[in-house]
């Protein structure tokens, strides 16, 4: 499987041993930086970048997933999710990690370099790299409606408060 891999200054050093680990595992990496450290470097560049493969190469028919991280994984989670198709989830357990793939399908995770320690942090990727999409019918409707929301600025019946904007 391919992995999109992007971070900042805070998960550099993680970004170098993460994709050690996921290449030995059989998987393709492809690395969307930084490349050198820069404390002052800004993560959304790189995280969309990340987030751009994973839709680019889905929508091509390859398998592929994406693994953000920064120092908490919140900002670079929701630059992930401006990439259209993409699910990212931040993740900080075993149970979120897998939670992500069976009831979200997510196709990117986000991970706090300064929360957790790096073996953690494999073991969570690790768990959502393996772990399918159930596919239950409730999780493929709420999927769904979130798609379609992204088209077309609604939910067809389910009320979503236009005026609120």
């Amino acid at each position: 499987m391919r992995i999109h891999i992007a971070t900042d200054h805070a998960g550099l050093e993680f970004s170098r041993i993460l994709a050690d680990h996921l290449g030995a595992g059989g998987h393709e990496v492809v690395d969307h930086g930084p490349r050198d450290f820069d404390p002052l470097d800004d993560y959304p560049a790189f995280c969309i970048n990340a987030a751009l493969g994973v839709a680019r190469d889905r929508a091509a028919g390859e398998r592929a997933l994406g693994v953000v991280f920064g120092g908490s994984g919140n900002g670079e989670q929701i630059a992930a999710n401006k990439v259209d198709g993409i699910r990212a989830a931040l993740v900080w357990s075993m149970d979120t990690a897998i939670l992500a793939r069976q009831h979200n399908d997510a196709n990117v995770i986000s991970i706090g370099a300064r929360q957790h320690t790096i073996e953690e942090a494999i073991v969570f990727i690790d768990a959502f790299i393996a772990e399918p999409f159930s596919g239950d019918e409730r999780h493929a409707r709420r999927i769904a409606q979130l798609a379609e929301y992204e088209r077309t600025g609604d939910i067809a019946g389910k009320g979503v408060d236009r005026a609120a904007i």
